[in-house]
């Protein structure tokens, strides 16, 4: 049994396909096909049900699996544990960021990040909360960015910046003539919010009924894209609620919607977080001392109100 064979099979438990799974490996089919036969013999079970399409694992070797997983992961760490004696900074290393946060946030510290760390291979991915904890725990990403507190004991969270929410309020709504608007202005009914799977829909959710009782199941008109939102709300199907970044590169015919915030100003909690068993801990601090640079040139803001489903304050 080698760990290359054990790559393959998580490989074609992945993709329940040889073909898909050798063209991962970078490796031709029959190939990985020998080799998975060959563990298949030393073990002298079946590891997969090749006559289904597409494949499956067998009972025996659903339990295989997720022990292959532990091997792997352990022996991939013996290099990140060199670099870390070594304080080398540099290798692969790959990144999860929500689709809220990052087509504002990535160009910002991107080309600065590679032009400082250059033997950094940095592999990014835009995914939903849920699909940035499931593939942390599997060992498919080395850290992420997303929106926090995330109540998860196995993720650790390092905080990067606060982001203030900013209303954006079409010329035919209640709103629209008010200088500046508050948290007790809002009215759950006349916002519009992003799909499911989308944590800022979360944040505004929490953020008025933090105020009000509002039955969720009202909310029918939802978006896959904060730039869906903004061209729903200019038509006057209702106000939405922005996160600072978006507002920064909006045409100034836009900004002329913007509604701030008086008094508390509600934000969302932006962090760093990466798997309490990670060790690539010094790139992810070179690159969160990256992102602390950038921000704190972009975001400028006092007394902020951070909104999670506790409705509790953090600093």
């Amino acid at each position: 049994m080698t760990i290359t064979q054990l790559k393959y099979l998580l490989a074609v438990a992945e993709y329940k396909n040889f073909t898909a799974a050798s063209k991962h490996c970078f490796v031709t089919q029959p190939t990985l096909s020998m080799q998975i036969q060959k563990l298949e013999e030393e073990l002298g079970v079946t590891i997969f049900n090749r006559k289904k399409k597409p494949v499956e694992l067998t009972p025996i070797g659903e339990k295989i699996v997720e022990q292959a997983k532990l091997i792997v992961d352990e022996s991939n760490r013996i290099s990140d544990i060199v670099d870390q004696q070594k304080g080398y900074i540099g290798g692969e290393f790959k990144l999860g960021i929500i689709p809220t946060i990052l087509p504002t946030l990535l160009p910002l510290f991107l080309k600065s990040f590679l032009k400082k760390y250059n033997k950094v291979h940095l592999i990014i991915e835009e995914l939903t909360t849920e699909e940035i904890i499931k593939k942390l725990a599997d060992g498919h990403l080395d850290a992420a960015i997303a929106a926090t507190p995330l109540e998860n004991p196995n993720i650790i969270e390092k905080v990067l910046y606060y982001e203030p929410f900013v209303g954006f309020v079409p010329d035919n709504h209640r709103l629209f003539k008010h200088d500046t608007i508050s948290e007790a202005d809002l009215d759950i009914d006349d916002i519009l919010l992003l799909e499911d799977g989308h944590c800022f829909k979360d944040n505004i959710i929490n953020l008025c009924n933090a105020n009000k009782n509002y039955d969720i199941s009202k909310f029918e008109l939802e978006c896959g894209s904060i730039e869906t939102l903004i061209k729903l709300s200019r038509e006057g199907l209702g106000m939405t609620l922005l996160p600072y970044l978006h507002t920064l590169d909006l045409s100034e015919n836009n900004k002329k919607h913007l509604k701030q915030f008086s008094g508390t100003v509600p934000a969302r909690e932006v962090s760093m977080i990466y798997h309490k068993s990670q060790l690539k801990v010094q790139l992810i601090n070179a690159l969160k001392s990256s992102i602390d640079g950038i921000i704190r040139g972009a975001i400028a803001f006092h007394d902020v109100k951070i909104i999670s489903p506790l409705q509790k304050k953090r600093s």
